[in-house]
């Protein structure tokens, strides 16, 4: 515990995992911690006076236990024992060899093939923020700086597992971006430009960052410096697989903000068992493909040529299926190159990995003659940088067995042939019987004893065992062991030194086969800059076969790109709605139209439920689908560069901030008006709903007149209630009404869900009531009300007529306090026992109520 206990001051905010023979234990809090966590007992024990509580599990079972550990946002320190007991009669020295961390995982069963496990760093300065991303599992590292809004989205984009923030700006950050992020908080002495400089230059072996072309970002240096102090500090030291920091170009990517990100659900959703534009358009089918279109979604493209560049591959996969499926069957076989050669870097890879990392290469081969054989320049490019790292493969085929298993302690791992030494201790140690069988022979010619037999138990080794009849045989030379009932036991000069030699074979081979494994893997790591190459380009080559086998199932088209400012979508669909409509049921196509000098302005207005939140979205989708380099859900696409994406649609409190819906959706509306540009597309969604009628069509009023009036004359569709708006087209040339129709049939109404010129004049709020299973009385009642309203055609007389309404209403109905019938009816009511009423009986009862109601209805004539 003495021993325990030093350890543990070392690592105070770590859980640790302490090796005790074939055990890994864990004492005090720690083991409440870890019995709770992973459902294991906990016990205790008494040293000396202090009761101590305790719980553990099998050293085997690590990759079991501690994947559930990390999950549960715990930072393991493991600690193994650094020398063999047998070799000490003193405590075993131990030492912490990994700090795990949710940012700082290699281990699979954590870490999810299709997603990126990112550790990031915000560093705070007066300006501008610098932010630093790095996946030790596949050696990506990144930097940027900027605003907190810039940050913001960067956070939401890349999601990392694990934020290192300086202490003295705990409460800044969580001010800024909320407490639900998982953070760790670093010394202030970290967070230093000299000290980060010299760390990145120390760890690429560079006399300067210019080479990266991240010199001039100083905050994001000093992030990215944090984030290798990180890694030191948890004891990962091996880091040849982390080659280049990339700065995130922001100027590059449409700028969408965190709202829009969350809007239009791209990879998350708040609502359980939500299905998001990713679940959709995903068809990668390797975990580097998977992960470089999350990337893809998230920062799609405003530079003409490369997304350009993107649609002419995908159009030229479409019309040759031969090649997709001819790309795509290969890239079926090739694993996680990435983190493969990352586990080559980390000395952390299996025998078994290494055959999957040669299988994965050896299929690249045909990949890249494939690639270099299409008619299309962008993919001759590929196929041309694929490596096909031939001495590699060549190698691993040499030294590597087939069948090697998943540890290297199991044996069978190097290949026969490849080590004479190691092919001789395998004959000695595994052709025994072939050895003993010609003992047998020779002894048994020489003695004369035809019933010799060789055996071998742990207690007396190998031995010669002779029955009784033939004991008188038995030469000189042999010493006898053992002796039975009906036979001897003897043991040979040459049978001694037979089993010395096997036992000495089989710990050698272990021994050497190790150590020829260890050299192979430390000769590999020259090649992590070719396949992680050859990761990037399969990735590349992945998502563009996904785009077109997408394109190819759901008769998507290829989107026109422009330099202009207008917006033309014919027969546009929502991409994962039409993916989630019942067997049969086809999906309302909608065309939009948008541009700077006759329709900046669309103004939908239409039913609940009508469908103009999905229209919104549609469109933002096309766009953001056009501009990562996709083909779109819609018949036909005019695009011209869009290069911010603004979304203001639904409603949601933030209470634990102490803000309303309202103030939710004004804070959203402001950053959209303050950040507009003339390329910018803005979709508002019922702006004003979170108010009283009058502040509502103000507010929303105004804001449509301000983006009209704006130098920007940014495109726009705003979807309202409000029918008052309506009238701006009058006034304001660039704005145009459209409603989402709907066809009225008796009492039924039924959802066109077509987008048409024209203004609505009505609601139907009432039908969707009537729909959500509302009481017939609430709907009865608000009929009469709406009646009542419409009639009255004046907007600022609704107050009082609400209220005169009710009056009346209270008047007719046999409710009134004052009524003296009211009395008799309580007092019939309360004398019912129900418990012994008979349905009869009630129905009786209900009759004679009716009886009474009616009797007053010819008194009053009301």
């Amino acid at each position: 515990m003495k021993q325990y206990n030093s350890i543990k001051e070392k690592y105070p905010d770590a859980l640790l995992l302490f090796r005790v023979g074939d055990f890994y234990e864990t004492f005090g809090e720690d083991a409440v911690k870890a019995a709770r966590i992973l459902n294991i007992v906990l016990t205790n024990r008494n040293n000396g006076s202090e009761r101590t509580e305790l719980a553990g599990f099998p050293h085997h079972s690590l990759n079991t236990y501690l994947p559930k550990l990390v999950k549960a946002g715990q930072r393991v320190a493991i600690c193994d024992q650094l020398e063999d007991p047998k070799m000490t009669k003193t405590i075993v020295k131990r030492g912490v060899t990994e700090l795990v961390t949710p940012g700082v995982a290699m281990n699979d069963d954590i870490l999810q093939s299709k997603s990126n496990n990112f550790l990031c760093a915000v560093h705070f300065s007066k300006k501008q923020l610098g932010v630093s991303f790095l996946d030790v599992s596949t050696g990506e590292f990144l930097c940027a700086q900027g605003t907190v809004e810039y940050i913001d989205k960067l956070l939401q984009n890349f999601g990392p597992s694990e934020i290192l923030v300086q202490k003295k700006f705990k409460k800044e950050f969580q001010e800024s971006f909320g407490k639900d992020l998982h953070c760790f908080y670093l010394d202030d002495w970290v967070f230093k430009n000299d000290y980060a400089e010299e760390t990145l230059n120390a760890h690429f072996q560079t006399k300067s960052l210019k080479g990266f072309g991240i010199d001039h970002l100083e905050n994001g240096v000093i992030a990215a410096g944090a984030v290798l102090y990180y890694l030191a500090e948890t004891r990962h030291h091996r880091l040849q697989h982390i080659t280049a920091i990339t700065r995130i170009p922001e100027e590059e990517y449409v700028w969408m903000d965190r709202f829009t990100i969350r809007n239009l659900e791209l990879y998350h959703s708040t609502a359980a068992n939500a299905v998001t534009l990713l679940d959709v358009i995903d068809k990668t089918i390797s975990p580097m493909g998977g992960r470089l279109l999350k990337r893809w979604l998230a920062l799609p493209l405003k530079n003409m040529d490369a997304i350009r560049q993107r649609h002419d591959v995908v159009e030229y996969l479409l019309k040759h299926p031969e090649d997709l499926n001819g790309i795509q069957e290969q890239i079926r076989e090739i694993s996680d190159l990435e983190r493969l050669i990352s586990k080559v870097a980390t000395a952390r890879i299996s025998p078994r990995e290494v055959n999957q990392l040669k299988h994965s290469l050896d299929a690249i081969e045909p990949v890249k003659s494939l690639a270099a054989s299409c008619n299309n320049e962008a993919l001759k490019v590929i196929g041309d940088n694929l490596h096909s790292c031939e001495l590699l493969r060549k190698k691993i085929a040499e030294s590597i067995s087939e069948e090697a298993p998943v540890n290297v302690q199991k044996g069978n791992v190097i290949a026969k042939g490849f080590s004479e030494e190691l092919d001789n201790l395998r004959n000695i140690a595994f052709s025994g019987k072939d050895y003993l069988d010609e003992m047998i022979r020779r002894e048994t010619e020489s003695t004369g004893i035809s019933s010799l037999k060789i055996g071998n138990n742990n207690v007396y080794g190998y031995y010669i065992e002779v029955r009784n009849s033939h004991k008188d045989k038995v030469p000189e030379s042999w010493t006898r062991k053992q002796t039975l009932v009906n036979a001897e036991r003897y043991i040979t000069e040459e049978l001694k030194e037979y089993e010395s030699k096997i036992l000495g074979a089989e710990e050698k081979i272990l021994q050497l086969e190790q150590e020829l494994f260890g050299k192979l893997i430390a000769w590999m790591q020259d090649y992590i800059d070719p396949v992680q190459r050859n990761a990037r380009l399969i990735a590349r080559l992945d998502c563009l076969c996904s785009f077109a086998q997408h394109a190819q199932q759901e008769n998507y088209s290829r989107p026109e790109m422009s330099q202009d400012f207008s917006l033309g979508i014919t027969d546009g669909r929502h991409p994962v709605i039409e993916k989630q409509l019942p067997a049969g049921e086809m999906y309302v196509t909608n065309s939009v139209h948008l541009d700077r000098e006759e329709q900046q302005i669309v103004m939908i207005t239409g039913p609940n439920m009508s469908g103009k939140s999905a229209i919104l979205r549609q469109t933002a989708l096309i766009v953001l689908m056009a501009q990562m380099g996709s083909f779109v859900p819609a018949q036909a696409a005019e695009i011209g560069i869009v290069d911010k994406i603004f979304t203001r649609v639904g409603a949601s409190d933030n209470i634990s901030m102490g803000e309303s819906t309202f103030m939710v959706e004004m804070n959203e509306t402001a950053s959209i008006l303050n950040n507009i540009s003339e390329r910018s597309l803005v979709l508002l969604d019922e702006i004003g709903r979170g108010t009283s009628t009058y502040d509502g069509i103000s507010i929303a009023w105004a804001i449509s007149e301000y983006l009209h009036e704006h130098p920007a004359r940014a495109k726009t569709l705003f979807a309202t209630h409000y029918h008052e708006l309506n009238e701006m087209c009058e006034t304001f040339d660039r704005i145009k009404n459209y409603n989402v129709s709907v066809k009225e049939l008796k009492d039924k109404v039924l959802f066109l869900r077509k987008l048409v010129p024209g203004g609505s004049e009505h609601s139907f709020g009432i039908h969707v009531a009537k729909m959500a299973g509302m009481p017939q009385m609430v709907i009865q009642r608000a009929n009469k009300i709406l009646k009542k309203l419409e009639a009255s055609h004046a907007m600022e007389d609704s107050g009082d007529i609400l209220r005169k309404s009710a009056e009346e209403e209270m008047q007719l109905s046999f409710f009134n306090l004052d009524d003296p019938l009211l009395e008799d009816l309580k007092q019939e009511l309360l004398g019912i026992d129900i418990d012994t009423l008979t349905p009869v009986e009630a129905l009786m009862k209900l009759n004679e109520i009716k009886r009474m109601l009616g009797s007053k209805e010819k008194k009053t004539g009301k």
